[in-house]
């Protein structure tokens, strides 16, 4: 752990088991219909993200336990944990593919071995988050398959592809409800269905649905978990960096449907300099915090990074400035590919900013698994 006061470490730990917290009122139980019963450990972490940035915000990466930069499949590895010696308090997972009822994701990975890691993030303490590109139903091209309209159209009710697109849910259902410790308690995940809608990269995004149908879909997904009994899920609303207001929240399905906000934003220095980047975030975050407040539901970058991170105090300079002042639960970067060329977002060793990640690792307000307690108590 790196060095944190210790009565501050002490008086974290007593506001994840306190009750009373202003910000844990229990206002999205009144959302949640009353046939609906999470696990304890599911609704446990729903208010400790309400109560993590008191102390600071947590970091997270994607894919972190099972690739690097130059490994695969390396058990206990970790390219941030060769930097500083300790995990990622969140680990992201990406289930695309899964649907197909094949044993592989669409980043070729095993999803036996992802599971295992999975519960293996649980059993360490830290948290859990999914996202699912789901194929294009029509044309079996992938989630970035976007000639063909009317993919929404044809899987919602009445439409050609309903009970494929049934069937494929029922596959993530599955999935969702076999991630399970060996002491039989399900894992929490927060999943992130239908992202980054604000866009028209995917078959599900702006341009390639209605408003109307957009809502239908994340609210038909949402019912459908419920009905099978998959109790171990959050749900994180998180488009694009497309604008705050109404360019947000046009597509919201509602505060009964969504746990946490979250933004999906990227530095890409080969159109936007550091301080657009930095723009971005203060604009849309204190848009968040404001609606955070107000429904009463975390907030999060739910993914962002530089890839190749060519900036190299970008940890410490670019990144920490932009979204410390927000109460934010936590911050996830994307992954660090093995398989493609210079498609990474963490630092690893030898990377140019692997000094100032070390930095950021221990500035007290930066959270890893190490920095935290179990957030499922």
């Amino acid at each position: 752990m790196k060095i944190i006061n210790l009565l501050t470490v002490f008086a974290f730990l007593l506001s994840l088991t306190a009750c009373g917290n202003k910000q844990n009122t229990n206002n999205n139980d009144a959302a949640i219909p009353t046939t609906f019963s999470r696990t304890k450990e599911t609704q446990n972490l729903l208010s400790n993200l309400s109560k993590i940035p008191t102390h600071g915000f947590m970091f997270g990466h994607q894919d972190d336990p099972l690739y690097g930069v130059t490994w695969e499949g390396e058990s206990d590895r970790s390219d941030v944990k060769s930097i500083v010696g300790d995990y990622p308090a969140v680990m992201g997972f990406e289930i695309g593919r899964i649907e197909l009822g094949g044993d592989k994701s669409l980043d070729n990975i095993d999803f036996n071995t992802m599971r295992k890691e999975i519960v293996k993030q649980y059993n360490r303490g830290g948290m859990i988050t999914i996202s699912w590109h789901m194929d294009n139903p029509i044309t079996g091209g992938d989630s970035w398959d976007v000639e063909t309209k009317g993919v929404v159209t044809s899987v919602l009710p009445k439409g050609e592809n309903h009970e494929k697109f049934i069937s494929w849910l029922q596959v993530g259902a599955d999935f969702f409800s076999s991630l399970v410790t060996e002491d039989g308690v399900k894992v929490p995940i927060l999943l992130r269905p239908w992202h980054e809608h604000t866009g028209s990269w995917f078959w599900w995004g702006q341009d390639n649905c209605t408003t109307e149908e957009y809502k239908e879909l994340w609210i038909f997904t949402y019912n459908y978990f419920q009905e099978q009994g998959v109790n171990n899920l959050l749900y994180a609303y998180s488009p694009d960096s497309h604008g705050p207001g109404d360019i947000y929240m046009e597509r919201y399905p509602g505060d009964e449907y969504v746990d946490l906000l979250g933004l999906d934003i990227y530095h890409r220095d080969n159109e936007d300099g550091i301080e657009t980047y930095q723009n971005k975030l203060n604009t849309i975050l204190t848009f968040l915090t404001e609606e955070g407040e107000k429904r009463n539901k975390p907030i999060a970058v739910s993914e962002t990074g530089l890839e190749t991170i060519t900036i190299a105090n970008w940890w410490t300079e670019v990144l920490y400035p932009a979204i410390e002042k927000y109460p934010i639960s936590y911050v996830l970067l994307w992954r660090n590919a093995h398989d493609i060329p210079n498609h990474y977002y963490g630092p690893y060793p030898g990377q140019k900013s692997e000094e100032d990640f070390v930095k950021f690792y221990n500035n007290p307000k930066t959270l890893f698994l190490n920095d935290i307690p179990n957030l499922y108590n």
